[in-house]
């Protein structure tokens, strides 16, 4: 099977039940946005395998196969419900957050050590993401547990950060706003 197929070269793409639609529409906006903070992710999960965190690293493979099943489901019309997405795996991410949440000093510049600013890109897209499905459920309905997984996504990813800079003794540099 050849990976190309030419229906794409007029700017339309196909949705999970084969309607063509516009490229640039609001659902493969926010799909693709999806599709791309999880190939970020994919590289932040490079640079945490080059650190001794295996549970770290198991826990990001397992937030990439959420994102695949939240892509899936925005890219699906009139799907009911986010395919395998529950409160638990909101509330699981929670308690990642709580365990390793250091006291909020203030607004950090993005950056420190690579696992950190690599998070802190993939906090971007996040809210990017978070966005463009803001945008979707103005049009067509979408599931609050995606809403409520993506934001709670972006949270970890910058106490995720932090914690990293913190791990790696790289101090942070705060936001100056007289600098």
């Amino acid at each position: 099977m050849k990976i190309y197929t030419l229906t794409g070269d007029k700017g339309t793409t196909a949705l999970a039940s084969g309607q063509r639609v516009d490229k640039d529409c609001t659902r493969v906006e926010a799909y693709g946005t999806i599709d791309e903070l999880n190939a970020q992710i994919g590289l932040l999960t490079h640079h945490v395998a080059q650190t001794p965190d295996s549970e770290m690293l198991a826990l990001l493979h397992r937030i990439q196969n959420r994102l695949f099943n939240i892509g899936a489901y925005l890219s699906t019309e009139g799907a009911d419900t986010p395919f395998g997405l529950t409160a638990e795996h909101i509330a699981a991410l929670e308690q990642h957050i709580d365990q390793m949440e250091a006291p909020f000093r203030g607004f950090c510049l993005p950056g420190g050590c690579l696992v950190s600013a690599q998070a802190e890109v993939c906090r971007t897209i996040a809210r990017r993401a978070e966005r463009r499905i803001v945008s979707l459920a103005k049009e067509a309905p979408v599931h609050t547990l995606v809403l409520q997984y993506i934001n709670r996504l972006s949270d970890f990813l910058f106490v995720f950060a932090r914690f990293n800079n913190n791990k790696a003794h790289v101090p942070e540099i705060y936001w100056n706003k007289n600098a």
